[in-house]
């Protein structure tokens, strides 16, 4: 848990840098937090709708891994689309893409450690 902590106090301070240096200043990628709160949201639906545990893969749990995908490229593809329009510096864009692979891969750790049905589950937080 404290690990996890770590790193995503890391990935959001390369967002930050990404956003409040003076040289690059401004606070448009900031708008990659939406997706960070968004992310999880497709699993949570799909493991309270699917009562199918045991199957391997059911519909429900497909598409809210497609739901979930598409939410993470949208996060690393919208800095850089500021870039391109030139919103945003490109070193601000490699800091913020920088911290979208920290944030997303603490994420992952977290459903990882905490995500399956035994006793050391993250419902008990």
């Amino acid at each position: 848990l404290v690990a996890l902590s770590f790193s995503g106090a890391i990935g959001l301070t390369f967002l930050m840098l990404g956003c409040a240096l003076e040289y690059y200043g401004v606070y448009w990628p900031l708008f990659v937090l939406i997706f960070y709160f968004i992310c999880p949201i497709p699993h949570f639906i799909a493991k309270r709708v699917s009562d199918d545990s045991d199957a391997a893969s059911s519909a429900c749990r497909e598409l809210a891994y497609f739901f979930t995908t598409g939410i993470v490229v949208s996060a690393f593809g919208f800095p850089i689309i500021l870039a391109r329009v030139e919103a945003i510096k490109w070193g601000a864009c490699g800091l913020v893409l920088a911290g979208n692979a920290v944030i997303f891969l603490t994420i992952l750790g977290f459903f990882l450690v905490f995500g399956r049905g035994d006793d050391f589950s993250w419902e008990q937080w």
